[in-house]
């Protein structure tokens, strides 16, 4: 994009240039160089109005494949995630599993220990987390 504007600038430069020389060493009279004037005036402002034209449009096509690519790799970004939410809610469920399992067991070891212990104390009332 860079390129294109400096292109551009250097041909108004060599536009205006050589308007500028035509002018000098034209033999021509005031109607006629006013004429010339005008016709390079307007041929200038085509040309501007093209390059704007292609400008914008290359533009536009740039900002609408940023887009596309932005959505695409926000896509594939939480497709991603999710798989790996789902694989950490796994892993917690499986962890969760495990120390449920020992709490049951830490409960029926401190069982078996305090009725090891004192044969009548109540068992039932044990304050174990799960």
């Amino acid at each position: 994009m860079a390129n294109n504007g400096t292109t551009f600038l250097a041909f108004l430069t060599g536009a205006a240039i050589g308007a500028g020389f035509g002018l000098l060493y034209a033999p021509d009279s005031g109607e006629e160089t006013r004429r010339k004037i005008s016709e390079n005036a307007r041929r200038a402002q085509d040309d501007i109005n093209r390059k704007y034209r292609e400008t914008s449009s290359n533009l536009s096509s740039k900002a609408n494949k940023a887009k596309t690519d932005f959505e695409r790799r926000l896509e594939d970004t939480l497709v991603n995630a999710s798989g790996k939410a789902d694989e950490i809610l796994e892993s917690l469920e499986e962890k969760l599993e495990e120390l449920r399992e020992k709490n049951a067991k830490f409960r029926e070891s401190r069982s078996k220990a305090k009725a090891s212990d004192d044969p009548n104390l109540d068992t039932s009332t044990d304050n174990a987390v799960v």
